[in-house]
């Protein structure tokens, strides 16, 4: 059943393009050392992205830790918003009908993942 979800939501859901949106991002936040840790976690939300169906988001770290609460607000900062906000509405554009359901939940997925991926591992 992922599979064939997997394959639709490349066609359908915008897997693609979120990946080279992601990947792209990812690129560019590589390019500076300061940026580096965004870039790696624009780069685990790309993969996470082009192949949703199957996976599943866990916490790392289940006590919070100072660290990843400013690395977490830092990346609301500089983008994780507009991110979350993407999927949210588009969850919300799935949600409409009752054939993209499955989609606009994998869209809720990602949004939890885009708002603060540091201490977030896929699984």
């Amino acid at each position: 059943m992922s599979l064939l979800g997997n394959i639709l939501w490349i066609i359908f859901g915008g897997g693609i393009v979120l990946f080279i949106e992601y990947i792209a991002a990812g690129i560019t936040f590589c390019c500076t050392i300061i940026g580096i840790p965004f870039g790696i976690q624009c780069i685990k939300l790309g993969f996470l992205a082009i192949l949703p169906f199957g996976k599943e988001i866990r916490n790392t770290n289940p006590e919070p830790s100072t660290i990843l609460t400013i690395m977490n607000i830092l990346w609301i900062c500089t983008g994780g918003i507009v991110i979350a906000l993407t999927h949210l509405f588009f969850a919300f554009l799935c949600a409409i009908t009752i054939i993209g359901i499955p989609f606009a939940q994998q869209h809720m997925k990602l949004f939890n993942l885009s708002f603060s991926p540091f201490g977030k591992e896929i699984v």
